[in-house]
């Protein structure tokens, strides 16, 4: 099992596009093994915190890898968001 908490910034002024893709982008995690265990707003409405779940690394490579996502981020060009991804377990 992988965890990973995903930390996404939207670019300033598409905040709303941003939150599109990502649902879009999250609904994709289940062909890869993936989970989504929680997803966090922030209070400045500029950034989410996604704790996600995938049964296999192989399973976040191809995801990473997933054509649709590649091509959802490229129709956002600029302003799709960034996202820090850190590996983590409980502890």
């Amino acid at each position: 099992m992988l965890t990973l908490v995903a930390i996404v910034d939207y670019a300033a002024g598409a905040e709303t596009a941003g939150q599109r893709y990502e649902d879009a982008v999250l609904a994709l995690l289940e062909r890869h093994g993936g989970h989504l265990d929680r997803r966090l707003r922030g209070t400045d409405g500029r950034t989410e915190a996604h704790v996600i779940r995938f049964d296999s690394r192989a399973g976040y490579e191809s995801f990473l890898a997933d054509g649709d996502r590649a091509a959802l981020r490229s129709a956002l060009g600029e302003s799709a968001p960034t996202t820090r991804v850190i590996e983590v377990h409980e502890g």
